[in-house]
């Protein structure tokens, strides 16, 4: 899908299949200052929508091809925050209301008022602005809670953000699955700070890093004198976070007895202390995060399925920084800078030559390796940080190579006997070898560049 246009113009669609109502429609609206867009069916209303920056739309709910009830839903599946408005015949009016309960922000009925159907629409777009501006104060919110930026302009990355600034404005559940190191912290805390709830608390536990007892106690709380040590009464996370988002990090690490609480939290919205005989309310956005591959952890019964589907209502997959190398460059800048200030130190360059060698090393750690390891180079490097200022495993000279150049030869040939094996389709080939597309599209670059070198190497 495009970027959608940021715009401060008063921009309406108005969709219905009457030429000479969607003209009437128009000389209102324009009249009123709004610059307005048309369209006759469902199909050129999404185009524009998409290509435009369009928030508030106008629709009739009766019109050949696609209706004003699946308009409203395709529109909500691009942007769950947009605005639409129903227009509906008086003998109508109940398609009108079922409209109201999918999403749909007004309805008017025809024949309209000319003034109602304006400050219908004038509602609805200062509404909108409304809602902009709390986005724009959550992004400060977040900027002073110190929520470290997402770094990165590499295509995997810009999907992430780009399914982020969907899902923020919602209460569903998330589930973030990825390495370590990928950042699935920094994913949960953007997706609160860019939500409704990002004036109330985030907290996060990591589950595997407490006994059974213990998370119990964390998450849904205790009674007073409910085991030994409990002094006092304690509300527990769920009920902490009030109107907050909690973070279940780590969650294939919990045990049976815990997901079976966690299962009837999530589907009940109610959580029982230990101790306590009734239960009590919560209001938190759950997110949960994962190294582990949890569709396969329950299948093969080591996680229970109807958990992971509750807690998988929007998936993301953050990917291994070795599939979004392009973006090493910028997090390498901006640790560098980083460190810069953490150690009251005078700013270090790094050259080309170290760049080329950490975007060749496959950070089995991800970016927490990356960090670490430039934090580490920037204490120990003068003036710039050079190759020799890196670990060993990255800085290799060249006697060091030759098996690694043995083994590339090996995986090269593989991969391109796949290739040749599915005819050349990428998509075909890169399931075959379990790896990314797009980790196939650059190596599959370099070995084209590596032919050209060798044919120049050979003039």
């Amino acid at each position: 899908m495009k970027r959608r246009q940021t715009t401060t113009k008063k921009r309406v669609l108005v969709v219905e299949d009457e030429e000479l109502m969607r003209s009437i429609i128009r000389k209102l609206l324009e009249e009123a200052g709004f610059e307005v867009f048309t369209a006759s069916n469902g199909e050129a209303a999404l185009n524009m929508i998409d290509a435009s920056g369009i928030y508030v739309t106008l629709t009739d709910i009766k019109m050949t091809g696609m209706n004003g009830i699946e308009l409203l839903d395709r529109i909500k599946s691009i942007d769950e925050s947009a605005l639409v408005i129903i227009m509906t015949a008086f003998s109508s009016v109940d398609s009108a209301i079922a409209a109201l309960r999918k999403g749909a922000y007004d309805y008017i009925t025809k024949p309209f008022v000319n003034e109602d159907l304006v400050q219908t629409v004038t509602n609805a777009y200062h509404h909108r602005e409304l809602f902009n501006e709390n986005r724009l104060l959550r992004r400060e919110l977040g900027r002073r809670s110190g929520t470290p930026e997402m770094i990165g302009s590499s295509t995997a990355l810009q999907r992430i953000l780009a399914t982020i600034a969907k899902v923020a404005p919602s209460n569903a559940n998330i589930l973030i699955q990825g390495e370590s190191g990928t950042g699935k912290e920094l994913v949960a805390k953007t997706i609160h700070f860019s939500s409704d709830r990002a004036d109330k608390p985030f907290l996060a536990v990591n589950c595997g890093a407490l006994s059974e007892g213990l998370l119990e106690s964390e998450l849904f709380g205790h009674l007073k004198g409910a085991f030994t040590g409990a002094v006092n009464d304690k509300p527990g996370l769920f009920r902490s976070v009030e109107g907050g988002t909690l973070l279940l990090d780590e969650i294939g690490e919990t045990s049976a007895a815990i997901q079976v609480k966690l299962l009837r939290a999530l589907q009940e919205r109610e959580v029982i202390p230990v101790g306590a005989s009734s239960a009590e309310s919560f209001d938190a956005r759950i997110i949960a995060a994962t190294n582990r591959n949890l569709e396969i952890e329950a299948a093969e019964g080591r996680f229970r399925e109807d958990l992971f589907y509750r807690l998988n209502v929007v998936e993301l997959i953050m990917p291994p920084l070795r599939e979004r190398r392009e973006d090493i460059p910028e997090l390498v800048d901006h640790f560098v800078t980083k460190f810069a200030r953490r150690h009251s130190a005078p700013a270090k360059s790094v050259l080309p030559s170290t760049l080329d060698e950490l975007a060749s090393y496959d950070w089995p750690g991800n970016i927490r390796e990356l960090e670490n390891t430039l934090e580490r180079s920037f204490i120990l490097s003068d003036e710039a940080i050079t190759p020799d200022s890196l670990p060993s495993k990255i800085h290799r000279d060249g006697k060091s190579d030759v098996g690694e150049r043995s083994l590339d030869s090996v995986e090269r040939k593989y991969i391109l006997e796949i290739l040749d094996s599915h005819g050349g389709d990428k998509v075909a080939a890169a399931k075959t070898l379990a790896i990314d597309l797009s980790t196939l599209y650059r190596k599959l670059k370099k070995y084209e560049e590596e032919n050209v070198s060798s044919i120049e190497a050979r003039r």
